[in-house]
Parts: structure tokens; C-alpha cells; sequence
């Protein structure tokens, strides 16, 4: 499985707002192009910062989905003018499971 470590950093005082449009809209458009989303986590000494972790079996699936979702309608006309005034950073740490890794619920 191929997992993606999202840290997040909004601008100040904007986390709560971005969190609540994450859990609503940005997550269930996410999974209907067939990526599982974990997450959010919230980082406990930091208020503006939060974690997620975005799976796909390959990296041929992650490529084809980003593709699909970044290129699509929602994300073009909607999601990215109310997510991206709200960032401040974001950084991505592409990862790859070890043959023995298990998650329940993760695929």
C-alpha cells in the first residue's frame, strides 16, 4: 500500500473552520474517487497544524485518482477556492507499507 503523510498548516485561527470543510465536503469527494482518507489528526501543541494519511494500493492508482479528483469539476470549481485561502503549508511524505503492515479498515 502506498500512503501519503499529509501535515497541514493553516493560517492562524483557521484550523477549526478548515477541519469542518474537510470532514463535510473535501473527505467524502476524496473517497468517491476511491482514495481512503485517515484522519484528520489534530497536532495537540500546535493549533494550526493537523495530520492526514491518504492510501492507495499502487502507485499507478494514486497517480490515476490525483489525476481524477484534481482534474474534476468539484475540485476545479469549489473545493480549491475554499480550501487553499485557508492554508498557510502543506507538506507530503510519500510512503510505501512493509510486505507484514495491517490496518483494520485500511485497504
Amino acid at each position: 500500500m502506498v500512503v501519503e503523510v499529509r501535515s497541514y498548516r493553516t493560517k492562524p485561527g483557521k484550523r477549526g473552520e478548515f477541519l469542518e470543510f474537510f470532514e463535510k465536503r473535501a473527505i467524502p469527494a476524496l473517497r468517491e474517487f476511491g482514495m481512503t482518507v485517515v484522519g484528520p489528526l489534530i497536532d495537540i501543541e500546535n493549533p494550526n497544524k493537523f495530520v492526514w494519511l491518504r492510501c492507495f494500493s499502487t502507485l499507478e492508482d494514486r497517480e490515476r485518482m490525483k489525476a481524477e479528483f484534481y482534474g474534476g469539476e468539484l475540485w476545479k470549481r469549489e473545493l480549491e477556492s475554499i480550501a487553499m485561502p485557508m492554508l498557510d503549508s502543506y507538506d507530503v511524505i510519500l510512503c510505501e507499507t512493509t510486505p507484514g503492515f495491517t490496518a483494520e479498515g485500511v485497504k
